[in-house]
């Protein structure tokens, strides 16, 4: 297989070894990183130059209870600040639920980040004991861009990068963020 980037195809099977692929250059390439920034920026770095429809990828980490920080991304600025209660990687913090949205024009907690995004996926980050350390936000300029094959993947990936030796142990608990 090729490792052109992929556009959107409608062949499952072909994004999903773009995925393998992807999968493995990330874990080869995160393989004894001892900096949990490191690891999360080659992640980064390998999903927004293998799928031409990611126009802004990247993590929202947990700083301080209830907060989301920016950081690492590659695209456009992000929010720098997201609280658990706002928009949508807020929903994906606070429910710990992959939030797939095919129109973020028709979810009135959209935050307007870019004014280009059209869709985005959000995957929670969580550590060995459950704890969230980030979510991962990729957003793309299409309506309708991501779809459940993405979904599984990214979750895959953000199950193996909050399973990484180098995931913090999670500071606050989120049991009283809304």
């Amino acid at each position: 297989m090729s490792l052109e980037p992929v556009y959107r195809s409608c062949d499952t099977i072909a994004r999903r070894e773009q995925y393998n692929e992807v999968m493995q250059r990330i874990v080869t390439a995160i393989e004894g990183e001892s900096d949990w920034v490191s690891v999360l920026a080659t992640a980064v770095c390998e999903l927004q130059h293998a799928f031409t429809y990611f126009h802004w990828t990247g993590f929202y980490r947990v700083t301080e209870p209830c907060t989301l920080k920016v950081g690492p991304y590659q695209g456009g600025h992000g929010c720098t600040t997201i609280l658990f209660k706002q928009g949508i990687c807020g929903a994906a913090a606070r429910e710990r639920i992959t939030q797939l949205v095919p129109d973020v024009h028709a979810r009135p907690d959209h935050i307007a980040c870019s004014s280009s995004t059209n869709s985005e996926i959000v995957v929670p980050v969580l550590n060995h004991t459950g704890r969230l350390l980030a979510v991962l936000d990729i957003d793309s300029d299409l309506l309708s861009a991501f779809d459940q094959e993405d979904r599984v993947q990214l979750e895959l990936l953000c199950d193996v990068l909050g399973a990484h030796p180098a995931a913090p142990a999670a500071q606050w608990s989120h049991k009283r963020c809304e």
